[in-house]
């Protein structure tokens, strides 16, 4: 079985480069197959623009939260996002899909993103939407939605058109969650990057969809943070026996945390005749092993003051992601953005950074799931949701102080 498996992981990556400086990993999940009946979207952000923040935007026909770079004065492209109608969108860059490779236009993929959350409630909507931009579109990217009537889909496009994949179609999506790379299936063969990703994500999700654990929590904890390489076997978290004060690096640009994430979000839907405000955006901002999991919502309340920032300026959390990303990337010299030290993640005396804000991330975890359990059952309110998301920044600003001085 493991010559199988590195047979044909060998196979899909021989021709292929290592990285890129636009990537990502991303899943959607139908909701027949998550947890709760909730369906899913998980991106793992990987960008040369470090700084990014969320913003609550209503410049269009509806309220929506995005995800944009700090220096998007004017929010003018979303990286991922969720709108009052349970509309959610997210993509991975493709890099197999363009047929003309020296297209002068292109990169339109975040201001796609941003009209479709100004602008639509469902998978339908946003197909008329592709349909109806003028030729070529600029874009090569696999597009994920969701909606609150259940849909779940991948659309991957280019600068002609989109095929799209339907993940609660069991001849599609046989477990019922589609995971994509920086590569289409409808693409060139021999092309493309992140294979190895893929499979890191894959076999976790195989394993999650076969024993009922796919939720936000799983995600979160596991492929959010996850530092496993399929092809190596290699796991960071085998090395959590060592002392804090060993240095051991592993190389980790082909594995879905590495030097240039920077961030990676959860967004679950609703069930049948919930409501779609209560869609929710699980962020990890900034560099996301030194980040917890922060919720909101497109509702017409400020959000959490650590997430957010005015015109140009950083969000507080992703500043100090960033401070802390200095202790899992301590080489600085030659390829030291390959290299990250483990004890930094996970020791023995379980002062790593992931080991140390793991209960700040439970707290906001379970304080969050309170107040959903209420708001489905009783509402969205306005003045508990500002209560709850003063708690998160208290919570967050308090911890990272007492745990890092920072």
């Amino acid at each position: 079985m493991k010559f199988i498996k590195h047979f044909i992981v060998l196979s899909l990556l021989l021709g292929f480069a290592y990285t890129s400086s636009m990537a990502c990993t991303t899943a959607v999940i139908s909701g027949k197959s998550t947890k709760d009946g909730r369906p899913i979207l998980w991106k793992h952000r990987d960008s040369e623009s470090y700084q990014n923040k969320l913003r609550l935007f209503n410049d269009g026909a509806f309220t929506y939260v995005g995800l944009i770079n700090s220096d998007d004065t004017n929010g003018d492209q979303i990286w991922g996002g969720n709108n009052e109608f349970g509309f959610a969108i997210m993509n991975s860059a493709s890099f197999n899909l363009r047929e003309d490779k020296d297209a002068k236009f292109k990169d339109q993929e975040g201001v796609i993103m941003k009209k479709a959350l100004q602008s639509c409630k469902t998978l339908g909507d946003f197909e008329k939407l592709l349909s109806s931009l003028p030729k070529p579109m600029g874009l090569e990217a696999n597009f994920g939605v969701i909606d609150a009537n259940g849909g779940a889909a991948y659309f991957e496009t280019n600068d002609e058109g989109f095929v799209k994949f339907d993940a609660n179609d069991k001849k599609v999506a046989p477990n019922g969650y589609i995971i994509r790379a920086n590569y289409s299936f409808t693409g060139r063969e021999n092309e493309g990057y992140g294979y190895i990703r893929y499979m890191n994500a894959e076999k976790e999700f195989f394993a999650a969809a076969g024993t009922n654990q796919l939720d936000p929590t799983f995600i979160l904890k596991n492929q959010c943070r996850s530092l496993e390489n399929f092809l190596t076997e290699e796991d960071v978290k085998s090395f959590q026996n060592l002392s804090e004060n060993q240095n051991n690096f592993i190389v980790v640009k082909d594995c879905i945390n590495r030097y240039i994430s920077t961030s990676s979000f959860v967004i679950q839907g609703v069930k049948d005749k919930e409501d779609p405000k209560l869609t929710t955006m699980w962020t990890l901002l900034g560099f996301p092993l030194a980040s917890v999991a922060v919720p909101t919502w497109s509702f017409n309340i400020d959000l959490p003051e650590t997430v957010r920032a005015e015109k140009d300026k950083n969000a507080d959390l992703c500043i100090k992601t960033l401070e802390l990303k200095k202790k899992f990337f301590p080489v600085s010299r030659g390829a030291g953005e390959d290299y990250m030290n483990t004890t930094a993640a996970y020791n023995k005396e379980e002062t790593g950074i992931v080991q140390k804000l793991e209960k700040t991330e439970n707290q906001i975890l379970e304080l969050s799931q309170k107040n959903l359990n209420n708001w489905r059952k009783n509402g969205l309110n306005k003045k508990e949701l500002k209560a709850f998301y003063s708690q998160v920044d208290e919570i967050i600003k308090n911890n990272y102080e007492t745990l890092f001085a920072l």
